[in-house]
């Protein structure tokens, strides 16, 4: 007999669904699994076998051929043990041959024919729910991560058995699903910016960095507040809508660092891998290729601490990333694309001591040498895509002892918000969310400039030597400052400010 099924794999970031056919023939006892499977997927003949024994119903002596549609596409993983295990049992008579046309199985089983739960059921929800299906039957700890997708009836399930006594019609008490639709995650309060006392000018750029999504460098001695600075950042970036969600939970959810299953993820990511971190943690790949810490910085920040102790290769990846905002991988079988669209934040020091321009705090005890080297693992085209490099200085025992009130993350969130949401306004239906990934197109329509402001940023052009890239970056800026002081038109102020946060680089590297 014949029986046809769908379940779905995980290709990148995007759900794709898969028929699975068995057939059941007289011959030897033997049970094949074709259609391109890894090891995880031949391994299902004996989990499924296990499982429907332990689960009490007779397991065919017959010759099974189970056959994963299309062909030439791998799959991977545990997941489709379970259409696997109703696909044997419907073709060998034990349960009645309904037509499955609209109804998506996934699931691991366990040998006792228990049900595992999944990583990445979010995007194989997703494209059930595309694809034209109308019931998904998946594993009860994944239950609240499904229903954040409407448009779908969500069938949750113990056990084998569970599901067979289902398809059988006993009537069962439906389990209530209202409380994990589209339930927020479980946020801790996050450090405030009132912490931290002066560094005005750097909680100014910071500002205007969160407001538009720009990249941003830290420079400044030891102990100046740079981490410190970096890790309130979060506290004002603004609001993520429910599609920005939904993309960060797919994410988290395919990496399988889903720590409360149907939480969706309301909160934009804060990144902050070790130094130590290797090329493919940082940009993601690996035998079955997994999203790395860009990926999982997407629509949030990646916090490099001590950029120049990081491999300077390591670096040097990030450089296409932060233009094209998407990482692709190639593997013999298939090309995975995760996205990328992420806020790269760093930090250093100016030399290996860190006193090197602050005599004045201590002396400097690098060789010149020493300091071209240290300096030299951030290379110019990597610093020419980070739109703000401000410096970090020490404060002195005054300020920080000082009792004078400092301004909440509350309240520049709000100035944030605002200008975030006249960048919604403004690229509404164009693809672009926020003023760091304008286009050329864009540039030139939505950053006019008068000639006093053209003519201060040719002089600028010329004396630093500043790029076609940085040019362009200056009028993302001083267009995010605009938008944070609500201002229909780029004045002078405007591009004097974008300016003057692109010469910092300069002092440091001549």
């Amino acid at each position: 007999m014949y029986a046809k099924l769908h379940a779905c794999t995980v290709l990148g970031v995007d759900g794709t669904t898969v028929e699975v056919e068995v057939d059941i023939s007289n011959g030897l006892p033997v049970f094949d699994v074709v259609g391109l499977p890894d090891t995880a997927v031949r391994e299902s003949r004996d989990r499924v076998r296990s499982a429907v024994k332990n689960s009490g119903y007779p397991f065919p002596l017959q010759r099974i051929t189970t056959n994963l549609a299309p062909a030439d596409l791998k799959k991977e993983g545990a997941g489709f043990d379970l259409a696997i295990a109703i696909g044997v049992l419907g073709a060998s008579g034990q349960l009645p041959v309904t037509d499955f046309k609209k109804d998506l199985w996934l699931g691991e089983l366990a040998l006792d024919g228990t049900l595992r739960p999944l990583s990445g059921i979010l995007p194989m929800v997703i494209a059930g729910r595309d694809a034209g299906f109308q019931r998904v039957w998946l594993p009860h700890a994944n239950r609240g991560e499904a229903s954040l997708v409407e448009g779908l009836e969500v069938i949750p399930l113990h056990s084998l058995t569970e599901a067979v006594d289902r398809l059988k019609g006993e009537i069962r008490e439906e389990d209530s699903l209202e409380s994990f639709a589209r339930d927020a995650e479980v946020e801790l309060p996050l450090d405030d910016f009132s912490d931290v006392q002066g560094q005005v000018h750097v909680k100014r750029a910071m500002e205007v960095a969160a407001a538009g999504m720009h990249n941003l460098l830290f420079i400044g001695p030891p102990g100046s507040g740079k981490t410190m600075l970096a890790k309130r950042l979060p506290s004002i970036l603004p609001d993520m809508s429910i599609d920005e969600s939904l993309e960060v939970t797919k994410v988290v959810s395919i990496a399988g660092h889903m720590t409360e299953r149907g939480r969706l993820v309301t909160r934009r990511p804060f990144r902050s891998p070790h130094h130590t971190i290797s090329q493919v943690g940082l940009t993601g790949g690996g035998a079955v290729p997994k999203p790395g810490e860009v990926s999982l910085a997407h629509r949030g920040v990646l916090f490099l601490d001590e950029m120049p102790e990081f491999a300077k290769s390591t670096l040097e990846v990030l450089r296409q990333p932060l233009e094209d905002r998407e990482v692709t991988i190639s593997r013999a079988k298939a090309v995975f694309t995760f996205p990328a669209q992420f806020m790269l934040v760093g930090s250093m020091n100016p030399c290996p001591c860190g006193y090197f321009g602050y005599e004045e705090d201590r002396g400097c005890t690098c060789t010149p040498y020493q300091v071209q080297r240290y300096r030299s693992k951030l290379s110019g085209p990597l610093l020419d895509r980070i739109d703000i490099h401000v410096e970090v200085p020490r404060i002195d025992f005054q300020t920080l002892t000082s009792n004078e009130k400092e301004e909440s993350s509350a309240i520049v969130r709000k100035r944030v918000n605002q200008a975030h949401d006249v960048q919604k306004e403004r690229f509404q239906g164009k693809g672009v969310r926020n003023n760091a990934t304008m286009s050329p197109s864009l540039i030139k329509k939505h950053c006019n400039i008068d000639q006093e402001s053209r003519n201060l940023l040719q002089q600028s052009f010329d004396a630093l030597g500043l790029s076609a890239r940085a040019h362009d970056r200056i009028l993302k800026l001083a267009r995010t400052i605009a938008d944070l002081e609500g201002a229909k038109t780029i004045e002078v102020p405007h591009v004097a400010e974008a300016i003057q946060y692109r010469t910092l680089d300069r002092k440091w590297w001549e």
